[in-house]
């Protein structure tokens, strides 16, 4: 409840063309709910409440309930943008309340339309199943990946189902300055644009939605050309590639993208890239990089009973298989409760491997896991563990 509060008040502060005294109204009523969570010996004033929304959000806790993951999260950004890692906290605890209600019937009643983007990525899981044939689900889930935005022209020719080529529309505004969009380098969908003021000049910034793209290099300024021109990034600083293990799997962003026209191209939905195309990058790479090393390895077998099918061993002799899921959730404690209320994994997977990027995770996840006789790695970990029983290198 803190957090759909939390966001739904950010929205509305950030919001330009809301009305003020709708915006009021808004966090008022954001501001009781939130003091109701909190009970009556946590009090917030609405002063402190509207300063919180732009901090921690970790401090509109009530007293004595640990953050854990949440410490740290900010709500509204430095462009005043409402963080892409408070939506996924919002989505995650939605996806988890629906499974929820879905083990436990009527007893939790939940909105569908707020549950779209988890909607939406079922619609479309459905209609790739629907053939029976595991080749045809396989290559249009690779499409979902590896094409998320493009030319109209291009993603008609996919070779996926027509109800699921409706899932891609026009380029979001929120992506889009005066008819141009820049693909992010690592995931290739439409990045965030915002303007901001720099030493008292207005200059733009293009960032992916997905944080920890963002934090790889995935983040540019650019300045505002004349009417027409198209705008040319300039790469903010990048981190340095990680060594050793880590380094096998870490993306390369490549050439600075270039600015697109809006016009005559479309990207997917934000609920199926946040999680279909973003968790399957992980899923193809951990995938492709065991195969070039010779691992027996299959993709989402029986139509996606789980992600991996990891096979290791001799011809004739005793092979050691590991059934892998791969989650790529920004709340460790959500997708906990998630392997709990599942009673471990749906599909039977005995390994929870995590992007490297969540590293952090794997603590809390291999003790709620461990009870349902699975095990937690991140993805280097993971290949790694396998290409060392399989007798090859990783790194």
């Amino acid at each position: 409840m803190v957090t759909r509060a939390a966001l739904r008040a950010a929205k509305a502060l950030t919001a330009p063309e809301a009305k003020p005294e709708k915006r009021l109204e808004t966090l008022m009523e954001c501001h009781g709910a939130l003091l109701a969570a909190r009970g009556p010996g946590s009090l917030l004033s609405f002063g402190e409440f509207r300063r919180a929304l732009k901090g921690d959000l970790a401090v509109l806790l009530p007293d004595g309930v640990t953050p854990l993951d949440l410490q740290g999260t900010r709500i509204v950004d430095q462009d005043g943008q409402v963080t892409e890692g408070a939506f996924d906290l919002d989505l995650e605890q939605q996806m988890l309340l629906r499974m929820l209600h879905k083990l436990d019937g009527p007893a939790a009643v939940i909105s569908d339309r707020e549950f779209q983007s988890e909607l939406d990525q079922e619609t479309v899981f459905t209609l790739l199943r629907k053939s029976g044939e595991q080749t045809v689900y396989e290559s249009g889930r690779r499409d979902l990946i590896r094409r998320p935005a493009g030319p109209v022209h291009e993603l008609t020719e996919l070779r996926l189902p027509p109800l699921v080529v409706d899932f891609y529309r026009d380029i979001p505004y929120d992506s889009a300055y005066e008819g141009w969009w820049f693909a992010c380098p690592i995931c290739r969908w439409p990045m965030r644009i915002t303007l901001r003021n720099n030493a008292g000049t207005t200059v733009g910034a293009a960032r992916c939605w997905h944080t920890p793209h963002a934090e790889m290099g995935a983040s540019y300024l650019f300045v505002l050309p004349a009417d027409g021109v198209a705008p040319q990034l300039l790469p903010e600083p990048a981190p340095p590639r990680p060594h050793g293990r880590e380094a096998v799997l870490y993306p390369d962003l490549g050439d600075v993208p270039a600015a697109t026209p809006t016009q005559g191209h479309k990207a997917l939905t934000r609920g199926i890239w946040r999680y279909t195309t973003i968790p399957g990058l992980p899923e193809l790479a951990l995938h492709d990089e065991l195969a070039a090393r010779g691992v027996k390895v299959s993709l989402w077998p029986g139509l996606d009973a789980f992600d991996l099918l990891v096979e290791v061993g001799s011809k004739r002799g005793k092979k050691t298989s590991f059934k892998v899921d791969i989650k790529d959730y920004t709340s460790a404690r959500t997708l906990a409760d998630l392997v709990h209320a599942q009673e471990g994994d749906r599909g039977g997977a005995d390994w929870l491997v995590v992007p490297d990027h969540h590293g952090g995770h794997v603590p809390l996840l291999s003790g709620v896991c461990a009870k349902y006789d699975m095990r937690v790695a991140t993805a280097s970990e993971f290949g790694e563990m396998v290409c060392e029983k399989a007798g090859v290198s990783w790194a």
